[in-house]
This record gives structure tokens, sequence and C-alpha cells, in this order.
């Protein structure tokens, strides 16, 4: 698959661009804050309906102005893709394909893969276990629209059972038959993601473990392992074990909205112990490991998009991601950097054509 023309109306700092784009390799290169990294935005926003960086869509619509337009043009098989989105203040987001508009966002989700790396990644080793949820659950769901939709499920009984255990605490009430129906629904959505999950993380590892190797040229050991309650106990028996403190809190405490991936460089949490360069490498490859699942999941060849990620990193790391990316495994690649120098130096040892874009 690859994008062929991309245009932005209004998104972010651009009032209107056009690009044509290389079938092989594209590389934006400029100072900090002239849009590299909001184009990458934009394609982004083409393939998922949203921003990479700012899920408050009214906020990617220019200073000043009252609405934003993408499109893009999309080769995928034999066959070609238009896809357009827009945004006016005020409206709902509009998303189409080929001219006709989605009634479901979630509809698009898979038709387009791609994987995008990011300094913005850091936030899976930082942040708390809902930003490592959400990219196991993105990486699930390009390829299993099923998935999806047991999510999206399992998300709104949540929210009416955390609404249910609310009006308990306000009106000094329990009903035990309502809260056991919300129960019993939560099963039924959940079980299905949870064996996913589980699925997903056992063909996972060993791909992600192998680009680990691969970058780092094997001289450490790290671990990537599923965290989840009900490894251990299944969610009716947790429900009720919990009732009393769910009563107490006000919402639902257990469950696979509580998973979460532990991320380990030896026997060590590598938040703590890794270095910035290990980090990185470790979220490279994590996002290496997204594209090559994907890829063996939807049998289409993802975008690669690679914001900013030679920073931190030594000349021995970025050699060997080099050499990850110069082979047939990947298609079209999209590079952005400050420095246009080591950029180019970059990519041409990749020994791929290329287009250099400066911004």
């Amino acid at each position: 698959m690859i994008l062929t023309h991309l245009s932005l109306l209004n998104y972010k700092n651009f009032d209107s661009k056009e690009l044509q784009f290389h079938s092989k390799i594209n590389c934006f290169v400029g100072a900090n804050g002239v849009g590299k990294t909001n184009i990458m935005d934009g394609i982004y926003h083409l393939c998922f309906g949203k921003s990479y960086f700012n899920p408050v869509s009214s906020q990617n619509i220019r200073h000043e102005t009252d609405f934003f337009v993408l499109e893009g043009t999309f080769e995928k098989g034999d066959r070609e893709e238009k896809i357009t989105c827009s945004l006016k203040r005020g409206n709902k987001k509009v998303m189409k394909r080929n001219g006709k508009a989605y009634e479901r966002f979630s509809d698009h989700i898979g038709l387009l893969p791609l994987v995008m790396i990011s300094p913005a990644d850091r936030d899976l080793i930082i942040e708390g276990s809902d930003t490592r949820r959400k990219f196991m659950d993105g990486v699930i769901a390009q390829s299993d629209k099923a998935y999806l939709q047991s999510l999206l499920n399992y998300n709104k009984v949540l929210a009416q059972r955390n609404a249910l255990l609310k009006y308990f605490a306000a009106n000094r009430t329990y009903d035990a038959n309502t809260l056991g129906i919300y129960n019993e629904q939560l099963q039924t959505h959940g079980a299905p993601i949870f064996e996913r999950r589980q699925a997903f993380l056992e063909a996972f590892i060993p791909i992600f473990q192998e680009q680990y190797r691969a970058i780092t040229g094997n001289v450490e050991q790290v671990g990537l392992s599923y965290q989840s309650a009900l490894l251990a106990q299944g969610l009716p028996a947790l429900l009720e074990k919990n009732l009393d403190r769910d009563r107490a809190l006000q919402y639902t405490t257990v469950g696979i909205h509580k998973d979460d991936l532990s991320f380990k460089i030896g026997e060590h949490p590598i938040k703590k112990f890794g270095s910035q360069g290990q980090q990185k490498s470790f979220l490279v490859a994590l996002k290496f490991a997204q594209f090559h699942f994907i890829k063996q999941q939807s049998k289409t060849t993802p975008l690669l998009l690679l914001d900013d990620i030679f920073d931190k990193l030594d000349e021995q790391r970025v050699a060997h991601i080099i050499a990850l990316v110069n082979n047939e495994q990947f298609g079209q690649i999209f590079v952005s950097d400050t420095h246009p120098e080591r950029t180019e130096d970059i990519v041409k040892k990749i020994h791929q054509t290329y287009e250099l874009f400066h911004m």
C-alpha cells in the first residue's frame, strides 16, 4: 500500500499544502516547528480518523479558521482509495471513502494499515496502564473487526455499570439483579477480549524480542508480558469478590479495562532502569514488531512513519535500524528529522530511491 497524494487545508499550522509522494522513502527535513510532524499526523489522521497526538479534533483546526479538510489518495492492491476527513467547528467530524461518508468511524479502522514511531511513544513507558492497553488494542483492532466491536460493547456496559454504582451511592439503594445483568454483559464482551489479548501476545512477544535483538546487536535482554487479574481468576468471581470495594469507590475496579503490559530490561522495569537509548530502542522494537504483526494479519504492507526517531540513539543503533528497513519487507516509509545532512546520509545507506522535502 502507498500514499500518492496528500492535501491539507487549515490543518494545524498549514493553511494549504499539497504533496505528491515517492513510492519508497519520503523525508521531511527542517527546523523544529515548521510542520514536519503535522504532515505525519495528517497521514495518520486519514488512516485512523483521529490525530496521533491530540485527541481533541477541534484543536487540530488552524487558529482563526473554522474548519480543516484532509484528503489522501492511496493505492492498495489494484484499487485506488480516496479518503477525506473534515471537521467544522461545532459540527461532527466527517470521514469519506471514495466520496461516501462512513456511518461509523470504526468501519474505517484496518482499511489503511499504518505504524507510526514518534518521541511521543515514550508515554508507553512512563504513563499508566491505559496507554499500554490502547497500544495493544490498536494493534489487534487493525486486523480484527470483531475485537474492536467487543471492545466498544464492553466499554459501553462498563460505563453503564459505573453509572449504576454512582446511582446506588447517591440514593442509598442497591439492586443486585440489575447489577447482575451488567456483570453478565461484561463477561460476555470481556471474555473474547481477554482471550484475544492472550493469543495476540503469544504471537507478538517473539517478534518483538527478535526486533530488539536486531536493533541492539543482541547485547541486552528485554521482557514483555501480559498483566491481568483474569489470568488467576474469572471475571464473574472477581466482580463478586470486589463488590464491596466497587460500591464504596462507585466504579468497577476489576476487569479487562485494568489489564496492563510489563516492560522490562533484564529483570527490572525499563521505566526505572533503562537509559534513554535503551528505552528508545525498546519502543522502536515494539513498533517494528507491530508493523510485522499487522502485515502478517492483514496481508497488506503498512505505511511506516518515523518521526524524529534518530535523536538519542547512538550510531550503532541507528545502523541496525537502517539495516532492518533496508529490505523488501517494508513498503513506503516517511521520515522526519531536523538534520538534513544526517537524514540524507541515513537514507543513502538504505539503498532505496527517496525524495527529500525541505520544509
